[in-house]
């Protein structure tokens, strides 16, 4: 086979001086054979060793990675019960000064394993699922009924001085 053919994948057409001066060369390349087989294979092992070798690097820079950001994750643990509020993340695509980006308050209904939580609203008898990293516990004042609500308002320094 030619370089040319090994090339663009087709014969070349040339005077019968030319090809028979390429036939010559050709048959002169290919004489060692034996000795460029035995070198492509050694290539092909050293490049699968270094293909092994990124990957084994890249697995380890991965996990390093993954040690250093979760070092800078908080830990929060809720129970079942808490008042929390949830981070509304859709607030980045309209944003407005005054509006809070967490909603709620919501009630833990149940915490299960790798920070999934279970909520529900007071007023609303479902309840679904979030991931923890997403919750902040509620510190707000825990009224139990309209009458507390009208003392509370009612003892407010801010409304004796009117």
């Amino acid at each position: 086979m030619s370089p040319f053919r090994l090339v663009y994948g087709k014969a070349c057409h040339l005077s019968v001086k030319v090809e028979h001066k390429a036939y010559w060369d050709v048959k002169e390349c290919n004489s060692g054979l034996g000795g460029a087989k035995i070198e492509r294979k050694l290539q092909l092992v050293e490049l699968e060793c270094l293909r092994l070798e990124a990957y084994e690097n890249s697995r380890l820079y991965k996990e390093k990675v993954k040690a250093v950001h979760d070092k800078y994750i908080k830990r929060r643990e809720f129970t079942a019960g808490d008042q929390v509020l949830l981070y509304n993340s859709r607030l980045s695509l309209m944003p407005g000064k005054l509006r809070s980006r967490w909603d709620g308050p919501y009630v833990v209904e149940k915490v299960e394993s790798y920070g999934v939580v279970h909520l529900s609203h007071p007023s609303s008898p479902t309840f679904f699922k979030v991931n923890g990293h997403r919750l902040k516990l509620y510190h707000g004042v825990k009224m139990k009924n309209n009458k507390e609500l009208e003392i509370y308002l009612l003892k407010d320094p801010a409304r004796e001085e009117d």
